[in-house]
């Protein structure tokens, strides 16, 4: 087989195995249990050997699969940063990085839209909960570490450059834009659109 031959149909990438599977199975059983106790009884007053035990694991098994509590809630945006810096990656070069973050977003809007009452539920307790507020947003700086370079790419200066701080300031600001959205969204009860406040939010960085 040629390499043009092997670049057309590259190897298909390798299903995950039997022990992978079991493990997402198990991490999706405990967030489910974990979401019922929190929407119940409220993030601080659920314990973890509560969540170990409703799940049918010791505490040690629970932290073997999730790294401290907040992580059983957070653990299902892991994918989600990663989704966002592709996307962005993923935009037509032409467009104004403001546009081109906005647009990067909508990966997250249509989360939004599959599974609205999931998500009103989600950001009830992650903006009602300080310690799901303070682990979110350490996520977000790591989005935003990797969303900078692309700023930079597309504003024709180096990521690492100290005296530039446009592409730090514009991620970050993009960033601030969507939680303000989604804070909107959660006091109107989710009636209003995730997209249109979006816009509303970016829309003011320009006026």
């Amino acid at each position: 087989m040629t390499d043009s031959a092997s670049a057309a149909n590259p190897t298909p990438p390798k299903p995950p195995g039997l022990r992978e599977r079991m493990r997402a199975t198990v991490r999706t059983e405990v967030t489910e249990v974990a979401l019922r106790l929190f929407t119940a009884q409220g993030f601080d007053r659920t314990t973890a050997d509560q969540i170990a035990a409703e799940a049918g694991l010791s505490r040690a098994s629970l932290f073997r699969y999730f790294g401290t509590k907040e992580d059983i809630v957070l653990g299902g945006l892991e994918g989600n940063g990663p989704q966002v810096v592709e996307a962005l990656a993923a935009r037509p070069d032409e467009e104004r990085p403001l546009v081109a973050l906005r647009r990067a977003f909508d990966v997250l809007v249509r989360v939004n839209e599959e599974a609205p009452e999931q998500t009103l539920s989600f950001l009830r307790l992650l903006h009602g909960t300080p310690s799901l507020r303070a682990r979110h947003f350490e996520k977000q700086l790591k989005w935003q570490e990797q969303m900078v370079p692309e700023i930079a790419r597309r504003l024709e200066t180096g990521p690492d450059d100290p005296e530039d701080p446009r592409p730090t300031a514009l991620v970050a600001a993009a960033l601030a834009c969507l939680d303000a959205a989604a804070r909107g969204w959660v006091a109107g009860e989710g009636k209003a659109s995730l997209a249109d406040l979006l816009d509303r939010a970016m829309g003011a960085l320009t006026e």
